[in-house]
């Protein structure tokens, strides 16, 4: 179809990029006039494919067409206009020319919202269903027949910012393409509007964006958010106009603590927290606002109004002078209207818009790898002179940690102050689940309780993906910043220590070397790799008569979800994160809702080292809920599982049938350690009790059954008793006599416990135990491969081991195991740079070693003809 696009902005240009992609014949495109010498995003897409390029300034003088525009627009031979975010009156001699007519794209659900604020709107109304509209546009203003519509649910905290981009931009693109798709098929509807709920309520603009104070609480939220980040509702306050963004609803709890504000026409002062500004409403109820903006421009975070001018000038050195003279080239360049760059110059009121924003934040990250920039802080630093302070307390490390707040639970344990954060960690912030839902997290040493908010909602870790500054850092920069995350994870290794023993029951000294030390060396070496992950030239056979070059690619997935066990937190966190961010990825992880608490420091700690913000996401909560929903949702491409072998089946299910995402499952194990005669028999009961008892037996490879030669039977389990005897409290059972499992607690924790002489046929031979428990069967002297046999009768393969000094026996033995690690006169001995996964329903892919990052990329061929 040949199809004359009429509109402006982003959401034009990709709108014109489907349709192109969807096979339609562009024959012109209409948008606004240069600004400033910068052409419109979709001027500039459709100049760069030679697609012929109008730029009137109008249609219309006085409401009537201009005739030479009419003619030009008719010359093209368009059969349908196409109208993304069109802002101009375009007249009904071009509305009504094509063969198709005309549609138009509008943001709401019509007829409700009629007009150019329609998203301000939803949200001032505090509708709980939003969408778009495509419709045939005719004379009236958005009353034309409904041809499609698409609906979403309006969460509470949304922004016309994050409405618009969530839903509104994406699907909308969508929208148009499906309309045309219709329209080229002969299926399109055209359904009359109704009156019923039809509404206009105007353009918002500042004047009119004053808030009234004697509203409850919702009302002044949906105000606030309504008019954000346009045009901004606004208060006086101290004499000043005070713009105010951010706003989120508090639920109603204890009064917080801070300095108060006096606001003319509220039923009560505000006050200024560390987290932001809580304002009231006339019912008593509650509102936080996080940002505020004087009228000369200057945005900074509520939570330090009373802090304004506290801080005195930074003084540059020579190479901070040299570094601010770049970046006032920078400016320069940016601000091409203006004649010199002062110290005063304003980047907004000298002509700058959001795309420049954009530009600005990647121009300084070609100029320095010390220091990440967000949008925010150019919006809060607006001068060049405050902008330049920023840049240099950045690059001194100053003002790290301003922008994370993290309301910590404090533990005195273990001679330090353990702060633990104990919410949820989304887009960079710690914040309360939607809802105010918590659960109790219990310390299996003592019983006592702390609360740990969830959430169901998934993290914004594909904006983070597609347009954040992740994907397209350098490489080795990506690696510098997780080599900092695993300093700041050593620099915490006691904290993290002390959390991961309260919370999973770790033994300290264990927690320190390997849970905690293991995580660290486990981020240093995927740092290694960021840059060093590439592709291959492949010949291919069909060269003639031309010449051809084929070359992969390794490219990061995207959203990538990652659940964990209880087990190992912290380390089984490391193990599959390490690899997915080197890979460049982001992450949504779910921790075990049993053992959060080391992953939610961690978070703290990731902020700190300056990962960016939705880069890491952690999602405490039930598997129920969270780890389902990351396992249907749509936007999620990878799903990395440790955890039993049932759930990872019902996850590899529902990750097919939502969008065929990849999966890699660390399952169930029941390890063999087979121990011949000819062993080390020290080496053997010392590495055996450790094969078990390790970790407390909570150990995904650990042995689960132990197949002693017969010769050295009794002797063996006697060492074992002996060895265990001295170091605890044994319960000792004889299967053959009791014929069933019985442990005896202890607390919260299980005495280790020795079964003798199991049989293939019992339930503990084939069941996996997780706990301390060693379960030992005889095998007769010499029959090798009867032993291999039992040892390989499971439907388990993840780990597995041999006892010998007979070097062709071991390898004899190790290349007939079927499990994804044999460990040969040794256990246990998992290293970060080898891969580790299993075989069979112990899952599939691996952790560890190079081969964990092709878990977390795939590989694209490019095959070149020349």
């Amino acid at each position: 179809m040949k199809i004359a696009v009429i509109g402006q902005s982003l959401f034009g240009q990709e709108v014109y990029k489907e349709l192109r992609m969807d096979g339609h014949i562009i024959v012109g495109v209409f948008t606004i006039p240069d600004k400033e010498g910068k052409a419109d995003p979709l001027a500039k897409e459709a100049e760069k494919n030679g697609v012929p390029v109008f730029k009137f300034p109008r249609w219309r003088v006085k409401g009537q067409a201009i005739p030479e525009v009419v003619d030009l627009y008719k010359s093209i031979g368009a059969e349908l206009n196409v109208l993304p975010y069109c802002s101009q009156f375009i007249p009904m001699e071009v509305i009504d020319n094509p063969k198709y007519g005309s549609i138009i794209y509008h943001p709401s659900l019509l007829p409700r919202h009629r007009g150019a604020s329609a998203i301000n709107w939803t949200l001032i109304n505090g509708d709980k269903k939003g969408g778009f509209t495509v419709f045939w546009a005719d004379d009236g203003l958005d009353t034309g027949p409904i041809l499609l519509q698409k609906e979403c649910v309006i969460q509470p905290n949304d922004t016309v910012n994050t409405l618009y981009n969530r839903f509104l931009f994406p699907m909308g693109v969508k929208g148009m393409v499906e309309a045309v798709r219709l329209i080229a098929k002969g299926e399109a509807l055209r359904i009359q509007q109704p009156q019923e709920g039809a509404t206009y309520e105007g353009i918002q603009k500042k004047d009119n964006a004053k808030i009234n104070w004697n509203q409850s609480a919702e009302t002044l939220h949906n105000w606030i958010r309504g008019h954000d980040k346009v045009p901004g509702a606004w208060a006086d306050i101290n004499g000043q106009k005070i713009t105010f963004y951010a706003s989120t609803l508090l639920d109603n709890g204890s009064s917080p603590r801070g300095q108060l504000l006096e606001i003319p026409g509220s039923c009560r002062p505000g006050i200024v927290t560390k987290e932001g500004l809580v304002l009231f409403g006339n019912d008593g109820k509650a509102l936080l606002v996080r940002s505020l903006q004087f009228e000369d421009g200057k945005m900074i975070p509520a939570g330090q109004y009373f802090c304004l001018g506290s801080n005195a000038a930074v003084e540059l050195t020579e190479d901070e002078k040299k570094f601010a003279e770049e970046i006032r080239a920078v400016w320069k360049s940016i601000l091409t209207n203006v004649s010199q760059i002062e110290d005063l110059t304003d980047f907004f009121k000298s002509g700058a818009a959001s795309m420049d924003v954009v530009r600005l934040v990647e121009e300084v990250k070609l100029r320095t790898s010390s220091f990440q920039l967000q949008n925010e802080d150019i919006y809060m630093n607006t001068t060049f002179q405050n902008f330049i302070q920023m840049c240099v307390r950045k690059l001194r490390g100053e003002n790290d940690d301003q922008d994370l707040i993290v309301d910590y639970v404090e533990k005195d344990i273990n001679n330090m102050i353990v702060k633990i954060p104990h919410q949820l960690f989304i887009n960079g912030e710690f914040i309360d689940a939607e809802g105010g839902k918590t659960y109790t997290s219990m310390n299996p040493t003592d019983g006592t309780v702390r609360e740990i908010d969830v959430d169901k909602a998934v993290a914004a870790a594909k904006e983070a993906f597609e347009d954040g500054e992740w994907g397209k850092m350098n490489p080795r920069d990506r690696g510098r910043l997780i080599y900092k995350l695993a300093d700041l994870m050593e620099e915490h290794q006691e904290e993290l220590a002390t959390i991961e023993t309260i919370d999973s029951g770790a033994v300290y000294t264990l927690a320190l070397k390997t849970h905690v030390g293991m995580s660290i060396q486990t981020f240093r070496y995927f740092a290694g790799w960021c840059d060093k992950i590439q592709g291959s030239t492949i010949p291919i056979n069909q060269a003639r008569p031309n010449r051809n070059l084929t070359f992969t690619k390794k490219e990061p997935i995207g959203v990538c979800a990652i659940i964990i066990p209880w087990n190992y937190p912290l380390m089984m966190l490391a193990w599959k994160t390490a690899a997915c961010l080197a890979a460049g990825n982001t992450v949504v992880l779910k921790p075990a809702q049993v053992t959060p608490l080391t992953a939610l420091k961690f978070a703290e700690l990731s902020a700190r080292a300056g990962i960016p913000k939705g880069v890491v996401n952690i999602l405490p909560g039930s598997g129920a809920v969270v780890g389902q929903h990351l396992s249907d949702h749509p936007d999620v491409r990878k799903l990395g599982f440790t955890g039993s072998t049932e759930i990872g089946k019902h996850i590899m299910k529902s990750c097919a049938v939502s969008n065929v995402k990849k999966v890699s499952l660390e399952l169930g194990g029941k390890s063999p350690l087979i121990i011949f005669s000819d062993c080390d028999i020290d080496k053997a009961v010392r590495m055996g009790i450790s094969s078990v008892f390790f970790n407390k037996g909570e150990n995904c490879i650990a042995a689960g059954r132990i197949f002693v030669e017969d010769s050295i039977h009794d002797q063996f389990v006697k060492r074992v008793v002996c060895h265990i005897t001295l170091h605890h409290h044994l319960h000792y059972l004889c299967i053959e006599r009791n014929g069933k499992l019985c442990i005896l607690p202890s607390g919260f924790f299980f005495e280790p416990t020795v079964f003798t002489d199991v049989q293939d046929h019992m339930y503990i031979a084939k069941e996996e135990s997780f706990g301390p428990i060693m379960i030992i069967s005889k095998f007769r002297s010499g029959d090798v491969d009867d032993v291999l046999r039992r040892a390989n009768a499971t439907e388990y393969g993840l780990a597995s081991g041999v006892f010998t000094q007979d070097i062709s026996k071991a390898l004899y033995v190790s290349e007939r195991l079927n499990a994804g690690t044999v460990f040969v006169n040794t256990y246990n001995k998992t290293d970060v740079a080898s891969p580790f996964g299993g075989f069979k329903q112990s899952g599939f892919g691996k952790d560890l070693g190079q081969e964990a990052l092709n878990e977390y990329l795939r590989i694209k061929a490019v095959t070149i003809e020349y």
